[in-house]
């Protein structure tokens, strides 16, 4: 759903196509002077990866499709001539060591917007709100994993605090947390996929809200039943040795009054007493008896 709204984004300027074009191409499945191969199982992101090659470049692409339902990557675009103009007209050298990001092709503020939508279309995942909330870009090269980060701490109108993590060969830059994920999606253009998030983590914590506190519920109402089941058993202990006589009047009529009502809480028992006392009071009332049970 992500993916699909920032594919149908419209670019205002050619400087806003290279910027995102490149983020595309940088993180592609390959990208150097020999060959551009741009894996993905979203048609609509094929579809926008083609759209701003030939906009910007015209080359020949061959695009194939795998229908086989065991393959991930469905959709392979491949640029077999022209890969070394490409390569070079965006500052790169088929003599560098290491793939880096070049700051020449990102600009402005918007630039880099459109950059980082490139490199989400590319690389990019975010998990489905229902489950978590967890938005991470596969990098295949440290150098340009740690570019990466740097340049997303640069973007002054957010505090993101993307992490760095090793997996299977490549390496991962993560968010975590729904505040990061929503203003990160919403700087590189997917609005209506914020708000839909926003609505899913207020409808979440709502939900938890209500299981806290019928949680909250359940625990006093265990608490209540065992203090209850204990002051029942302590009250029949004395009339089995001593009757229920042996209790004075005070101790007597609350003894009888929780015997025959062992859902009441505290309060409760307090006033339905004649005359009528206050929590604390049928506290201490009980207390006594426990000691009285406990002595004999």
């Amino acid at each position: 759903m992500v993916k699909r709204e920032l594919s149908d984004i419209k670019i205002e300027s050619d400087s806003l196509m290279l910027s995102e074009c490149y983020g595309m191409l940088l993180f592609a499945n390959k990208f150097n002077s020999r060959e551009i191969v741009f894996k993905t199982d979203n048609e609509y992101i094929a579809k926008r990866f083609e759209f701003l090659l030939m906009s910007l470049y015209r080359p020949i692409i061959e695009k194939s499709r795998d229908k086989s339902k065991s393959k991930l990557n469905k959709f392979t675009l491949i640029v077999p001539d022209e890969c070394k103009t490409i390569y070079e007209s965006l500052g790169h050298s088929p003599r560098d060591l290491k793939l880096r990001i070049n700051r020449a092709n990102i600009g402005d503020e918007n630039s880099y917007s459109a950059f980082l939508r490139g490199v989400f279309l590319s690389c990019g995942s975010v998990t489905d709100p229902e489950k978590s909330y967890h938005l991470e870009l596969s990098v295949s090269h440290k150098t340009l994993a740690e570019n990466l980060i740097h340049l997303i701490n640069e973007v002054e109108v957010f505090n993101f605090n993307p992490k760095l993590a090793s997996r299977k060969g490549g390496y991962i830059v993560y968010l975590k947390g729904n505040s990061d994920i929503c203003d990160f999606l919403a700087y590189i253009g997917a609005g209506n996929s914020v708000m839909s998030i926003i609505e899913t983590s207020a409808y979440k914590e709502m939900i938890n809200k209500i299981n806290r506190k019928q949680n909250s519920e359940l625990a006093n109402i265990k608490k209540k039943a065992d203090a209850s089941a204990k002051q029942i058993l302590a009250i029949k202990k004395i009339i089995d040795v001593k009757g229920i006589d042996y209790l004075n009047g005070d101790l007597k009529s609350v003894a009888l009054l929780r015997l025959e009502n062992p859902e009441m809480s505290l309060k409760e028992l307090g006033e339905n007493l004649t005359p009528q006392i206050s929590r604390s009071g049928v506290n201490h009332r009980l207390e006594k008896i426990f000691k009285i049970a406990n002595s004999l």
